[in-house]
């Protein structure tokens, strides 16, 4: 591996450290998927980066292919978790609530 491709590899890599130990380290559902839902795509595009560089153009289109869903359907997959979690546990840390509103349900007929 060359120097550059090899830096940038393990720059992802200690990103997606990161996202690990912040999964691991906050205290609500929220801040975990938080963690999880902006540093696993950043991490995967950094090493995609870096395996560009050392593979040239022939594996550019797999990873290409692979950003592009990742970058489309993890927003969706974070934000359904979000909505999950909000719905299932107690939410009496949140100092501002703009969904209280939202989620009570009108039931007139």
């Amino acid at each position: 591996m060359s120097t550059l491709s090899s830096v940038i590899v393990l720059m992802g890599s200690l990103v997606a450290l990161l996202a690990g130990i912040g999964i691991l380290r906050f205290s609500t559902p929220y801040a975990r998927f938080h963690a999880a839902g902006k540093a696993s795509p950043i991490a995967f595009l950094i090493v995609a980066i870096g395996a560009v560089l050392e593979l040239g153009l022939t594996g550019a289109a797999q990873l290409l292919i692979a950003a592009v869903a990742m970058t489309l359907t993890l927003p969706v997959g974070v934000h359904l978790l979000f909505r999950a979690a909000y719905r299932t546990t107690s939410n009496d840390h949140l100092i501002v609530d703009d969904l209280a509103t939202a989620t009570v349900v009108d039931n007139e007929d």
